[in-house]
């Protein structure tokens, strides 16, 4: 394969035992994932965060997803009354949208491209993948809760731009490989 040169040396494994939280924040880091946005509007008022352990595909009968919360958010017991939830697997578009919806002051939504359904799910227009969720079950899980959502509605972007990765505590693009 072009490109491709075998190790010299072997390196060697060290795998740290201290499992403070940094350490673990740093280590896990090294897992690139998705980033979702989980919006719906509450009491007449959008409400939303942003997750980086969204998972599709637990279940396909009944359509399950799911994704982990601090069990510290403030928004996450407001945003989780709501009938219903809308997930945006966000693009590489939306770098700044995504920071703008995580953030802890200022309107998390002025000035973004988004889409109200009939039932309250707030989409972000461009997204790679949108999903119409509600709440199935909440399970403890040490400082965070497992949320399953119930999956009502689907639509993948075909046109849109790549999803966005979250790796190493920074944004990244997918790259293809170039054809020679």
């Amino acid at each position: 394969m072009a490109g491709f040169a075998p190790r010299e040396q072997e390196e060697s494994v060290s795998v740290n035992y201290d499992l403070n939280p940094e350490s673990l924040r740093r280590a896990f880091s090294g897992f690139p994932s998705g980033v979702a946005a989980l919006c719906s509007t509450v009491g007449g008022q959008p409400e939303g965060i942003v997750a980086s352990s969204f998972t599709v595909g637990v279940s396909l009968d009944p359509p399950l997803v799911m994704f982990a919360i601090q069990r510290t958010s403030k928004t996450w017991p407001v945003l989780r009354t709501s009938a219903r939830i809308g997930v945006s697997i966000l693009g590489t578009g939306h770098e700044d949208a995504c920071l703008q919806i995580a953030s802890k002051s200022a309107d998390r939504f002025a000035g973004l491209d988004l889409h109200t359904t009939d039932g309250g799910s707030i989409l972000l227009n461009d997204a790679a993948l949108w999903l119409d969720c509600s709440v199935e079950r909440e399970m403890p899980a040490g400082d965070h809760e497992v949320v399953l959502l119930r999956v009502h509605g689907a639509s993948a972007n075909e046109y849109g731009e790549d999803p966005l990765v979250y790796h190493r505590s920074a944004f990244h693009r997918l790259n293809a490989p170039s054809l020679v």
